[in-house]
């Protein structure tokens, strides 16, 4: 108890007058080693060797263990400082269920696994939820479009169904939004999609657009897709435009922001009061919204993903009546009022 308690003396009063560590534990070890001598040189029953222990062996045991000790906490110290810090793995893009989801897409060299995480990270809005919006609206869903906004502020009706397919007859009567929101999420639980129960006018479109990346205007009047490409220039946006009727459809993109003409480029005039009949006027065939609208949710895909070429500067025009197809080549106007000179 002597030895200890001047070894702790020792240690304390170091502290106190600011001796460095190393100096302490030498301090420690002449004590420890005058101890030692001190056992091996006076006589058995001396008084102070009987006070230190009476017994040098046993402080070369607590030596040896003390080394014991020392060495060990060194080697540990070592292996630490020679560890290489795992940083914890990065949480996959997919899980395994989505992985299996899209893996016709991943298979795909022009969209593989880098593309379909460009689907997962786009945010799309769709202007309409009506014959073009809903095809164009599933696929969008069914291809893995992360964030999918849609705007309609019409409600569903049974005239609707002919051609509308991602509503159904237990629907009508609901806000369109509504309906398609639940249709996209019973075929895509994975994704997000934001309703906006509305007519797309000019307060708040700039807003509304500029939470999107690209834009897919199925609207029925001219109002909105004139509103719609002023809103997308201005934006940088690119615009993927659709119409119908009858038997005819055509469907473009249009991205001034990288070269291509904006709708008012190719469409500088809006047509007189009554040239251009609505589907509600004139009829539409029912499975021509789904080819024009799949045609945009494809359009969509590629240009997310960098696949293949789009229709940015031209103009695809469809004939269903007589199966025929051509495209045509457009281009930006120099004195066009909302994309000319910019």
């Amino acid at each position: 108890m002597l030895v200890i308690l001047l070894a702790i003396a020792i240690w304390i009063l170091g502290w106190v007058f600011g001796v460095a560590t190393r100096q302490r534990w030498v301090s420690i070890g002449v004590l420890w080693l005058a101890v030692v001598v001190e056992n091996l040189l006076l006589p058995a029953g001396h008084p102070l060797r009987q006070m230190t222990g009476g017994d040098a062996r046993v402080w070369l045991v607590l030596a040896a263990a003390a080394l014991l000790g020392f060495g060990y906490a060194l080697i540990v110290r070592a292996l630490k400082a020679r560890a290489v810090v795992v940083e914890p793995a990065a949480k996959p893009a997919f899980s395994d269920s989505e992985v299996n989801r899209y893996a016709r897409h991943i298979l795909l060299q022009e969209i593989g696994g880098p593309g379909q995480k460009r689907l997962k990270e786009a945010r799309v809005l769709v202007v309409g939820a009506g014959g073009l919006g809903s095809p164009a609206l599933l696929y969008l869903a069914a291809a893995g479009v992360g964030t999918i906004g849609v705007i309609d502020d019409d409600l569903v009706d049974a005239s609707n169904l002919q051609r509308q397919i991602i509503h159904t007859d237990q629907g009508i009567g609901q806000p369109k939004v509504e309906s398609a929101r639940a249709a996209m999420l019973a075929l895509n639980p994975y994704i997000t999609v934001q309703t906006h129960q509305a007519r797309l006018v000019e307060a708040g479109a700039a807003d509304l657009v500029a939470g999107y990346d690209l834009v897919l205007d199925g609207s029925d009047n001219f109002d909105t897709r004139y509103l719609i490409n002023r809103i997308c220039a201005a934006a940088g946006k690119p615009l993927i435009s659709a119409a119908i009727t009858q038997w005819e459809g055509q469907l473009s993109l249009y991205d001034p922001a990288h070269g291509a003409p904006c709708y008012e480029c190719v469409f500088p005039v809006r047509p007189a009061p009554g040239m251009v009949p609505t589907c509600a006027e004139a009829g539409v065939a029912a499975p021509l919204p789904g080819v024009i609208g799949a045609m945009m949710a494809m359009e969509a895909v590629k240009q997310i993903t960098g696949a293949g070429q789009t229709l940015a500067g031209r103009l695809m025009i469809h004939d269903a009546l007589y199966a025929e197809t051509r495209v045509i080549g457009i281009k930006r106007r120099a004195d066009c009022p909302v994309c000319g000179g910019h």
